[in-house]
């Protein structure tokens, strides 16, 4: 082999060494930036992993929180407080009043109290009373005397004892303006008795004469006390003096009162009533419903003040 033949063989096996240290260098540098992107691929996979798992995370706990919003009972954050019925019993109708005021309204009739009926003595009682005395030739005096006593129970539908007590109230107070043959009809508001109290007093010309009616109508917290009286002078007896027949009856409705709220264990020192009635030592829980016997004597049917518009001339021709 020549030379020259020597110096072409190695210049190609030069050059072919240089071929392939190119070709590893850039197979290197290929690779190299290959993995770039597998990195930059792993990292983004990574933090959209991350970012899915903290969403998925706040949505499991908003999901939580909504679930728990939701599965509140919104019936027990909405339903209203109702105040407890201060008073929970009635006393007895037919003792409210002393044998003095009893003396003193129906002279002869102090022991012919008679007691109404009623299906729930704790929320609805009555007493009434007849005197008649006979004075032969000269005539008789008529008295009339009627008690009734209503109570009223907390419940979430009509609202507080209260409350249902002051609207029965004023419907009372209403119906005794309203008797239909009443003459000379006037009213006025009456301090000291319970937490209201309005007198109403008319005339009522009868067949048997000329009869005289108060109705006092007081509220004692959740109970209303409706006290009717009348008289009459009967066969030619003079008739009674109105304005004395007014203070007794007020005094009455008074003592009514006072009797309610000793009945609850309620001191009302002297004897006005109880204040407020709410105040009147936090008596008793409160029931779920009014009583049925209330609900009935709501009604206009049986307002104690018609029924006494309608008594003087029955008891009256009764006794005369």
């Amino acid at each position: 082999m020549s030379e020259g033949t020597m110096q072409r063989r190695a210049q190609r096996d030069g050059q072919y060494e240089q071929r392939v240290r190119r070709t590893k260098r850039l197979r290197r540098a290929l690779v190299g930036a290959a993995a770039v992107p597998v990195i930059l691929v792993a990292a983004g996979c990574s933090s959209d992993s991350g970012s899915d798992s903290g969403s998925a995370s706040g949505s499991g706990s908003g999901n939580s929180t909504q679930q728990g919003s939701e599965g509140a009972d919104p019936s027990a954050s909405a339903s209203p407080t109702i105040q407890a019925a201060a008073f929970q019993k009635l006393p007895k109708a037919c003792g409210v009043l002393s044998t003095k005021t009893l003396t003193e309204l129906v002279p002869k009739g102090v022991k012919s109290a008679k007691e109404g009926t009623s299906d729930d003595a704790t929320s609805r009682a009555s007493c009434s009373w007849s005197s008649l005395e006979n004075k032969g030739v000269k005539g008789s005096q008529f008295r009339w005397l009627n008690v009734s006593l209503l109570r009223f129970d907390s419940d979430a539908a009509r609202g507080s004892g209260e409350k249902q007590a002051q609207t029965f109230y004023a419907k009372q107070v209403q119906d005794a303006r309203a008797v239909p043959e009443a003459k000379n009809a006037a009213s006025q508001p009456l301090a000291g008795t319970g937490d209201e109290a309005t007198t109403v007093r008319y005339d009522l010309k009868k067949k048997e004469g000329a009869f005289k009616q108060q109705t006092v109508v007081a509220r004692v917290a959740n109970v209303v006390v409706t006290l009717d009286y009348n008289g009459a002078g009967l066969a030619g007896e003079k008739t009674p003096n109105a304005d004395d027949l007014v203070k007794a009856a007020q005094q009455a409705a008074k003592e009514a009162t006072t009797a309610v709220a000793s009945a609850n264990g309620v001191d009302t020192g002297s004897g006005s009533g109880s204040g407020s009635g709410g105040t009147a030592g936090g008596a008793g829980t409160t029931s779920p419903s009014p009583s049925k016997s209330a609900s009935k004597s709501a009604s206009p049917s049986s307002s104690p003040s018609k029924a006494a518009s309608a008594s003087p001339s029955t008891s009256a021709s009764k006794k005369s």
